[in-house]
């Protein structure tokens, strides 16, 4: 068996890829990987389950339950929300387990099995690792012990994790947002409900776009993934800035009041910026991934700060950000962390933040963006290739060679296998936008040819 954890759980087309009998042995083997561990041990064990508005959510989650109590765990049944308020909620109210169902940006056929630690922190690759091993072997008929009677675990809903963690966000925030009027594009998807709240609650005027989810379209032409419709809104509606999720909102992208997109990058900066004027960006850093655009790199070095990279996906960022103690950190993909407040991305805590620099400074967030220059960027998803060899085709390593070789020091390279879809990602920096889709471009085509 291939593993079955990717970069952000396991994930896979419902009902084909991802069963009901997956996940719900995975959520057997998690909760005896974790009493093995000792997590379990002195009390009755506890998890919080939720999930994104997916059709299949529904059966997922009824399977994840069923696994979880069948292994002697009580759940708490938290609904329809977003992956960052099952972290908070799993740490807020000491449980031993988080599971969020969402494939998060992918289309709405997919979906995914997401665990997490007690504190709400994503697993370590060694438990993972071992969660596999033991669904394994249950599925090739091991035994293993089953509580029967009192032993097994109790469900119940807990409809009040949507206040509570509605409260949480506003209690974070330095100011209010008085005054200014955002489009929020809510990608159909699991923040539907609490986006708007929040937004509200904090003062702002909200105009909501994306926020009927259906179980059926999730990501649907909306929201981080496709950003016209928020851009056209934001103009139309003559609003300050628009924000908007991906399908289970541990990610934000935003539109300044022209309609121009302010990426992961800048937001980034214009936080980093602002958390240095609260003394509360630690060692002056930020923590990032290689994908981050050279013109970040640049505008931290040019304001006194640090910028410290990791490989791409925001569990690395994570790993050093906890490692070393930093404030912030995230991907130009618009997943950010604000490790004091929350221990995975949250797009809802990073728009409030982003909108709150906004009122606080009284300057357009065009303006505050305005602190870098993103140099021309070219990113080409090339799907249905072998993304395992990348690193050991010479074919494709001759083709990048000869691309770097043109580029020279005024751009870069970059070739990454997705961790969750069966695809490849060319990105090329260069410091004019037509040679970065030249060499993209014929990046790509090696790519097809050697991995296709």
């Amino acid at each position: 068996m291939g593993r079955l954890f990717g970069t952000d759980g396991v994930r896979g087309v419902a009902n084909a890829d991802l069963t009901a009998e997956l996940a719900l042995g995975l959520s057997v083997a998690a909760a005896h990987v974790l009493a093995e561990a000792g997590t379990f041990e002195g009390h009755r064990p506890r998890a919080v389950v939720g999930r994104d508005p997916r059709a299949s959510g529904e059966f997922l989650e009824a399977a994840v339950v069923a696994g979880l109590a069948s292994a002697g765990v009580d759940v708490l049944r938290v609904g329809v929300l977003p992956t960052p308020a099952v972290a908070y909620l799993t740490g807020a109210l000491g449980a031993d387990l988080g599971v969020m169902l969402s494939a998060s940006h992918n289309a709405m056929p997919d979906n995914g099995v997401k665990f997490f630690a007690r504190g709400g922190h994503k697993l370590a690759d060694e438990l993972e690792d071992r969660i596999e091993a033991v669904y394994d072997s249950h599925r090739h008929g091991e035994p293993w012990q089953r509580p029967t009677g009192s032993g097994v675990g109790r469900v119940r809903s807990y409809d009040e994790g949507f206040d509570q963690y509605v409260a949480h966000l506003i209690a974070v925030l330095p100011n209010r947002l008085d005054g200014l009027r955002i489009v929020l594009d809510e990608a159909h998807g699991a923040a539907a409900r609490v986006s708007p709240e929040a937004f509200s609650r904090a003062g702002a005027e909200v105009i909501t776009i994306g926020a009927e989810p259906d179980g059926l379209n999730i990501n649907d032409g909306c929201g981080s993934t496709h950003l016209d419709k928020l851009k056209a809104a934001v103009v139309e509606h003559d609003a300050n800035l628009g924000i908007a999720h991906d399908g289970d909102a541990d990610r934000c992208l935003a539109v300044d009041h022209t309609g121009a997109e302010i990426d992961g990058d800048q937001i980034l900066a214009v936080l980093a910026l602002a958390m240095r004027e609260r003394s509360v960006l630690r060692s002056d850093t930020v923590v990032a991934t290689v994908m981050s655009n050279l013109g970040f790199k640049l505008a931290l070095e040019r304001e006194g700060l640090h910028l410290i990279q990791t490989a791409v996906g925001d569990r690395y960022v994570l790993e050093e950000m906890k490692e070393h103690g930093y404030a912030l950190g995230g991907e130009q993909s618009g997943h950010v962390i604000v490790l004091d407040h929350a221990t995975t991305g949250d797009g809802t805590l990073t728009g409030l933040l982003l909108a709150a620099r906004v009122a606080e400074t009284g300057r357009t967030l065009r303006d505050l963006a305005g602190v870098m220059e993103r140099l021309p960027q070219v990113l080409i998803n090339v799907p249905d290739v072998d993304r395992s060899r990348v690193r050991t085709s010479a074919e494709l390593a001759a083709a990048v060679t000869e691309a770097e070789r043109e580029l020279g020091s005024t751009g870069r390279v970059l070739l990454r296998p997705s961790g969750t879809e069966p695809l490849v990602r060319v990105m090329v920096e260069a410091a004019d936008i037509d040679q970065a889709r030249s060499v993209a471009g014929r990046l790509a085509d090696a790519v097809k040819s050697a991995l296709g």
